[in-house]
């Protein structure tokens, strides 16, 4: 609760805000404040419908029918749907996806794509961005609004997508494709629940990393089975084109509007860090922020290709997560670039490498974890580089392409427990 005041008192709180935060403090206060006028809390609604939750949750439950097999034969090409929101450039979760995808293609199988959007883009247009930045990709695209055709696995890919899978008449085993705990997302709330909820609904789980599957199966008894992840090698690894030359320098993969990105708390530990080696640069890319407390190339968005490059120039990077681990640590050992990783059992268990610094994730811990790579003398840093990217020269994409087809294989061959939607 705000306190009441009149104008002299708001004056009166505007020059201590002013004393202990600066101009740059207080406009971010109005900020805020203006956001919350334009979209009040809770005014945003739910991205599933009551049509769907009511559905898939009488389905999961065995008060309604649920979606048949379709017959397959051994030897026979699959057929696979997935079911997702629409890809941007650089979407770091459909570009694991369509990674997947294009392997189960090379494999000889079929994929399609049903969209789900819900801000008025036409299917042409998101067809055009799936062609342009993930040309491997053959996979027809569809809009889920007019439904999902018969597949013998249709693949749920988010929290918002499994209500829509599990409530579609389609026939096919339905599947699962996590890459995160999505609960873990919200506050404490109606969409962590919802998204909670989609565990009990007695899907085939492949999960990115073997973290994932272990929660899904010791907390919620779901049926797993993992993919390890993998590194686009031609992309972060050195060039032969590329002249060689000492590293200088951090990255950090900024995220502020991802939550579970830490950015807060890496801004910290950058500021710290740059306090005490400010001849170091520090190159900042995803996001340009405002009003940075330390000086920085703010890179913004940058293609694969210019991450590649910025990584082979730097010593050190820093990324953060509060869940599960991102692709970015093993882009940059491939570059010879170290990560600093905030210290936890998922990001030992998915990415299992000696070369990642792992740090608590406190200011001064991750920010000393970097000074400790800076400093190192030339040679030293020059052969930690070497063995980093020598560590992952076997992580590429093609294991987790045959892992998921196997997953596929196994539940329609019903080696896998097989899924049944029956009265409990």
């Amino acid at each position: 609760m705000r306190p009441e005041a009149g104008a002299v008192q708001r004056w009166q709180q505007v020059r201590r805000l002013l004393d202990t935060e600066g101009v740059a403090g207080l406009r971010q206060r109005v900020r805020v404040r203006l956001a919350e006028a334009l979209v009040p809390p809770g005014s945003a609604g739910l991205t599933v419908t009551a049509e769907e939750i009511d559905r898939a949750t009488a389905v999961a439950a065995g008060e309604a029918p649920g979606p048949e097999p379709l017959p397959w034969r051994p030897g026979e090409p699959l057929r696979v749907a997935w079911v997702c929101t629409p890809p941007a450039p650089g979407s770091g979760g459909h570009t694991t996806m369509f990674r997947l995808v294009a392997a189960l293609e090379r494999a000889g199988h079929r994929c399609d794509l049903y969209l789900r959007d819900r801000h008025g883009w036409s299917t042409d247009q998101h067809r055009a961005t799936v062609r342009a930045h993930w040309p491997e990709v053959r996979a027809e695209v569809h809009d889920l609004a007019d439904g999902i055709a018969d597949a013998h696995a249709v693949v749920a890919t988010g929290w918002e997508t499994a209500y829509a899978v599990l409530a579609s008449p389609a026939r096919g085993r339905r599947c699962y494709l996590v890459q995160d705990l999505e609960p873990m997302f919200y506050p404490a709330g109606s969409a962590a629940l919802l998204a909670e909820a989609t565990y009990g609904f007695k899907m085939q789980g492949i999960t990115a990393g073997p973290w994932l599957a272990e929660r899904l199966r010791a907390d919620h008894q779901m049926a797993a089975e993992h993919f390890d992840l993998g590194c686009d090698l031609g992309t972060y690894r050195a060039r032969a084109d590329e002249p060689p030359g000492e590293r200088e320098g951090v990255a950090y993969y900024c995220r502020p509007g991802t939550p579970r990105r830490a950015h807060e708390l890496a801004l910290l530990a950058l500021e710290r860090f740059a306090r005490l080696h400010p001849a170091v640069p520090i190159h900042c890319y995803g996001a340009v922020v405002a009003d940075l407390p330390f000086p920085a190339h703010q890179h913004g968005r940058l293609s694969p290709t210019e991450l590649g490059a910025l990584y082979r120039r730097c010593v050190a990077g820093l990324v953060l997560s509060a869940t599960n681990v991102s692709l970015v640590p093993l882009e940059m050992l491939a570059a010879g670039c170290v990560p600093v990783v905030n210290d936890a059992d998922q990001h030992r268990a998915v990415l299992a490498n000696p070369y990642v610094r792992y740090a608590r994730p406190t200011p001064r811990d991750l920010a000393a974890a970097l000074g400790e790579l800076v400093d190192q003398a030339a040679p030293a840093a020059r052969l930690r580089a070497a063995r980093a990217a020598a560590s992952v020269d076997d992580v590429g994409w093609e294991h987790a392409g045959v892992q998921v087809e196997r997953v596929l294989l196994d539940l329609l061959t019903d080696r896998v427990e097989e899924v049944s939607y029956v009265s409990r």
